[in-house]
């Protein structure tokens, strides 16, 4: 058995450079629902576009449906997963404006929870198993720091999606070589975050960047893939 592991860990180490190549694009999450065709009417209602529904007349349907922007799906039906209705937990959704993304689902006629952050580095407590803040705090986080501002939904089902503000990302956390917004409202918040950022630079140097359109650029670039921040 030793010998085994040890030339596992071997070939793991030779091949880890060409394996480090291979795209491998996480797609698909299966969460259970005990009606689907109420589920397909929630899922719906959010605004995330439906891409298929696939019914054999018989003993299977699989429907699924992408949230705005997202390179993950969701698929949900019958026959397609023996885990328990509601059982689905910690489904994050990250946004780039959490009361935005509230207001929208509000708009929508679903019930969200007010926007909260964690209570200090506590990890366990009374308000919600298997989601952030098990002991929340009312309002954003109070410095506005990404991965701190949340806000929880339910589908009619009681799984448990968690709204997650992130505007900066750590470093590592993302591919430096691309810049994406899921959306135009995303892309007008950078915008905004840059504006203001340009303004303290401006005050800086005490004149006028005539280049400010390179600055915003390189600024909404580093911000998302946590690069540190031009000043």
């Amino acid at each position: 058995m030793a010998n085994t592991t040890y030339e596992i860990q071997a070939n793991d180490a030779a091949s880890e450079a060409s394996v480090a190549k291979v795209d491998m694009k996480f797609e698909i999450v299966v969460i259970p629902v005990s009606d689907v065709d109420r589920a397909k009417e929630f899922y719906a209602r959010l605004g995330w576009r439906l891409d298929a529904d696939y019914d054999n007349g018989k003993d299977f349907r699989v429907i699924q449906f992408t949230p705005p922007g997202s390179g993950c799906s969701v698929i949900f039906g019958k026959n397609v997963t023996g885990a328990a209705p509601g059982s689905a937990q910690g489904l994050y959704l990250i946004v780039g404006d959490i009361e935005a993304a509230r207001k929208n689902l509000l708009r929508h006629g679903v019930e969200v929870s007010e926007v909260f952050h964690g209570a200090a580095d506590v990890y366990s407590g009374p308000d919600e198993p298997y989601l952030f803040g098990r002991i929340r705090v009312n309002g954003p986080d109070p410095e506005h720091r990404s991965y701190r501002s949340f806000a929880s939904f339910r589908d009619p089902d009681g799984n448990g999606w968690l709204f997650q503000e992130i505007t900066t990302r750590l470093p590592g956390r993302i591919d430096d070589t691309a810049t994406t917004f899921a959306s135009a409202n995303d892309l007008a918040s950078a915008f905004r975050r840059a504006e203001a950022a340009h303004g303290e630079h401006e005050k800086r140097t005490g004149q006028r960047d005539a280049n400010w359109a390179d600055w915003y650029a390189a600024y909404m670039v580093a911000e998302q893939s946590g690069k540190e921040l031009p000043q």
